[in-house]
């Protein structure tokens, strides 16, 4: 016990020693990484406003800002710790040495930062598009270097990692996505007026895509109905909301045409034989 309270009076010894000798540098490396995050922070956003005035894609422009903002505060932690004295060197090799060790340990975070370099420069979707990817589609917020964010209708964050991405089939549907819709009418109905009536109807909904016409035909002859098909192009973040009102245009307008949406049905004769007559 009283070895190592011998042990930490050396070490609370040293501790005042050092800082005599080198507080004065130790305050200064402080304001100096407080500084670079300051200088990091305010050329970002000096970035983002230049690249906003030339109408740079906002993807360009946030990496541009990122990766400066990252580069000013690693310079100021370098010379914070110069200045306080620490020896970086060792650390370097210290780095070198575990740089085997740690490509394996961090292989899937730098496979997708890599694929997030492509996609940045490659740009084969910008903020604002709707993407479909994975199973999971939404209106393109962020793509990080690390990952793209997806946000959908029900204001829900979807993340998915560039590598991901990168190495599937996605879908860049812009800002619409389609809705495709299937109405039965009877086989005794006037399939044109029917298609008419539809057409009005999905046109009559407010918000959807004005430079995209609605497709409207005969998607199949079934047991029981002719399926009359109907697809709109409508924003994707109100895209339920749109699918349930066309849905519903389209149930008035049959109902107001008098046009029968038949249910399957089954027709069920009993025969007598000769020796129950």
């Amino acid at each position: 016990m009283e070895e190592e309270l011998q042990q930490l009076e050396a070490l609370k010894e040293q501790l005042i020693v050092y800082l005599a000798t080198n507080g004065v540098q130790l305050v200064i490396a402080v304001l100096i990484l407080l500084a670079g995050f300051w200088i990091g922070k305010s050329v970002a956003n000096l970035i983002l406003k230049i690249c906003e005035k030339r109408q740079i894609d906002l993807t360009l422009a946030r990496f541009f800002s990122g990766f400066a903002k990252v580069l000013i505060i690693a310079f100021a932690l370098i010379m914070s710790l110069s200045k306080a004295g620490i020896e970086i060197t060792p650390f370097i090799a210290l780095l070198g040495a575990s740089a085997f060790g740690l490509s394996l340990a961090v292989q899937g975070p730098v496979s997708n930062y890599g694929a997030g370099i492509v996609l940045i420069v490659t740009r084969p979707f910008r903020v604002g598009d709707t993407l479909t990817v994975s199973g999971q589609s939404g209106v393109v917020d962020f793509v990080k270097l690390g990952s793209t964010e997806l946000t959908n209708e029900d204001e829900e964050r979807i993340t998915i990692p560039n590598r991901k991405v990168l190495g599937e089939i996605f879908t860049n549907s812009h800002e619409y996505r389609i809705v495709e819709g299937v109405v039965g009418i009877d086989y005794a109905a006037d399939p044109e007026q029917a298609i008419g009536c539809i057409t009005q109807a999905v046109k009559s909904v407010d918000g959807c895509a004005e430079d995209r016409e609605p497709v409207i035909g005969i998607d199949a002859f079934a047991d029981s109905s002719i399926n009359i098909g109907f697809r709109v192009w409508v924003p994707t973040n109100s895209y339920h909301r749109k699918r349930f009102a066309l849905n519903l245009a389209v149930y008035h307008a049959l109902k107001k045409a008098e046009i029968t949406i038949p249910f399957p049905q089954r027709d069920v004769h009993l025969i007598r034989s000769e020796t129950e007559q």
